[in-house]
């Protein structure tokens, strides 16, 4: 066993990054506000503290993977900065903004507490399997201090600039990312609507040049309906608004990720938004609707 790692945040990926640490010999102290994924927990053999201060004690250096900034900020000032002893690094995982990232690292700082935000590239189901890949922003010194942790988690481990490059790389990919599955879960809903079976199209796409890795990973769940979360359709939902706040302070137009938005909000507003992202699928098919059998045919010629 190694010195003990704090866990603040056992949601999908909370637990996937215990059961990689657990089983790379770390020693895992963990919280969260659900009581039973405390509870699983304990079953993969990992330790539950008292609460998230509890966590920041008895941890020098704590794994936040949580949903938002707001949640991280609030980690921060409620436990990390009331532990005593204090951890001296914190590894954040979250996708959150990019500014925030900034600032948390500044009010860790005249505490003597490093800050990395090494956001993650990859499902719950994909973390678990070790396949995820680091988006790692902070100093050197500080990347260094937890490049035991990345390499028990992740495939890869990419530092790419300093505090907050690790949200704008993982925005970025994001952006791809989700449109990349925008795309796939639209091209198999015009296949039903077409008269073609999505299951047999979907290996036809993984064979031509529109083949994308996220067909890999969505194209079953679409097709068989297996919408039983990795990754849940509403936190993309966050994460696309964090893309386009972003992209206005920076002047670019991101006009699919505009339209990528309002299809995410009518997904949620139709009650999705606690399923797989895979669930724009249902969103796209809801939008079919029937038409006269001569409408968009021409007049012969």
């Amino acid at each position: 066993m190694r010195e003990p790692l704090g866990l603040i945040g056992l949601g999908l990926v909370g637990t996937a990054l215990a059961e990689r640490l657990l089983a790379a010999g770390f020693e895992v102290v963990g919280y969260d506000l659900v009581r039973e994924k405390c509870e699983r927990l304990a079953s993969l053999g990992g330790r539950v503290a008292a609460d998230g201060r509890d966590v920041a004690a008895r941890a020098c250096r704590v794994v936040l993977p949580l949903l938002t900034s707001q949640q991280v900020r609030t980690v921060i000032e409620a436990d990390v900065l009331q532990a005593d002893p204090p951890p001296s690094l914190i590894v954040d995982t979250t996708t959150g903004s990019p500014d925030d990232a900034e600032a948390a690292a500044e009010a860790l700082a005249p505490h003597g507490i490093g800050y990395v935000d090494a956001t993650l590239v990859g499902s719950s189901a994909q973390i678990a399997r070790g396949e995820g890949v680091f988006l790692v922003g902070g100093s050197e010194g500080d990347v260094a201090a937890c490049a035991d942790i990345l390499g028990a988690v992740g495939r890869e481990a990419h530092h790419v600039g300093p505090v907050g490059a690790g949200a704008r790389a993982k925005l970025m990919v994001n952006l791809v990312l989700g449109l990349n599955r925008a795309a796939l879960a639209e091209g198999l809903a015009f296949a039903e609507a077409l008269g073609l079976s999505p299951a047999s199209v979907l290996p036809l796409l993984q064979g031509t040049m529109a083949y994308s890795r996220i067909m890999d990973t969505k194209g079953r769940k679409m097709v068989e309906g297996d919408l039983t979360p990795e990754a849940r359709l509403a936190q993309h939902r966050k994460d696309v608004a964090l893309i386009l706040e972003q992209a206005g302070k920076h002047g670019q137009a991101l006009p699919l990720s505009e339209e990528h938005l309002r299809l995410l909000d009518a997904a949620i507003a139709a009650g999705d938004g606690d399923l797989d992202n895979a669930a724009l699928v249902r969103e796209l098919t809801r939008r079919r609707r029937p038409f006269p059998p001569s409408e968009g045919r021409g007049e012969g010629g």
